[in-house]
């Protein structure tokens, strides 16, 4: 694996999974691995559990940690080829990928999508803009349009809870104030329809998700349909893709109640807005996996790194 940029990166999900679980028991067990390495974080967009996650994983294994927040500390990047650059970009990819490869071991990015251009988004500019001209590793900390440390924790997750071989796993739209990105989405469809479950989308009509990536996927547009009988209620907001980038509906029907979730586990990968995606009952009772979900966001991001320092 030269770099981390989606699932299909990943060789062996149910290797990788339980060998997370593992780390966790010990997770300092590989710190002379990272030691004289360094990891470099640069943020696009803000962050919490990914910044922290990050970090503390990379510690784990020993390495040293810098960390830029790219959109307010560094320059405006071009990432276009033959541009002439006397408009707002003060420096070409080309130069920045290979900067900061001299200065750091590995590389990981965030970048979210803008939502108002879909070519541009999918694209995927900033991340495959570094993985051309870097010559490090790459670690997607959320793209465009994926978010693969997210949905490995959340594999870890749901093999650490899953009480049957075939587990029935619901990804239920939920209204939002804002327009926000498919990546999270994206990879949890991606990686459920490499899983033994079976998986229902369920969103109001309009919020269908990129086709390509849920072909062959069930999708229900009837949410309480869709929860019957549910064990896992995976819970989050995206905006249509059709209509790109458009909030089409906040529809306060949608929340996820304790009523509709009934014996199910919730699953979100946070932040969340009370009472507006989920209400309190249901994140404050102990149905509730999203702590142990942002928990496992470590352990996630350290087999990752792990699998990238043994190739150095």
């Amino acid at each position: 694996m030269k770099h981390f940029l989606s699932l299909q990166d990943i060789d062996s999900l149910p290797d990788w999974v339980n060998e997370a679980i593992t780390l966790k028991k010990d997770p300092y067990q590989y710190k002379k691995m990272g030691q004289g390495k360094t990891i470099c974080l640069l943020f696009f967009n803000n962050s919490l559990r990914t910044r922290l996650s990050t970090q503390k994983a990379a510690m784990h294994l020993g390495m040293e940690v810098m960390v830029m927040n790219f959109g307010n500390e560094g320059w405006a990047l071009e990432y276009e080829d033959g541009t002439i650059m006397d408009q707002g970009t003060s420096e070409h990819i080309r130069e920045a990928a290979q900067v900061v490869s001299q200065y750091a071991d590995i590389v990981a990015i965030r970048a979210f999508a803008g939502l108002k251009d879909k070519a541009k988004d999918e694209a995927e500019e900033v991340l495959n803009g570094f993985a051309k001209f870097a010559s490090i590793p790459i670690v997607n900390m959320e793209s465009s349009t994926a978010h693969p440390l997210q949905a490995l924790a959340d594999a870890i997750t749901l093999a650490e809870n899953k009480t049957k071989d075939k587990p029935k796993v619901v990804l239920s739209w939920a209204p939002h104030p804002k327009a926000l990105p498919h990546a999270v989405a994206n990879s949890f469809v991606t990686l459920m329809k490499g899983q033994e479950v079976e998986f229902i989308i369920a969103h109001p009509e309009g919020y269908e998700l990129n086709p390509q990536i849920t072909e062959g996927c069930q999708i229900e547009t009837d949410q309480e349909k869709a929860l019957e009988d549910a064990d896992f209620v995976y819970v989050k907001n995206w905006s249509s893709y059709s209509e790109y980038g458009q909030v089409l509906s906040k529809d306060s029907g949608w929340m996820m109640t304790k009523e509709k979730l009934g014996n199910a586990k919730f699953m979100h990968c946070l932040p969340v807005r009370r009472n507006v995606v989920v209400e309190d009952a249901v994140l404050n009772g102990n149905q509730s996996l999203v702590i142990q979900q942002a928990n496992n966001r470590t352990y996630s991001a350290q087999i990752i790194l792990k699998k990238l320092l043994e190739k150095l």
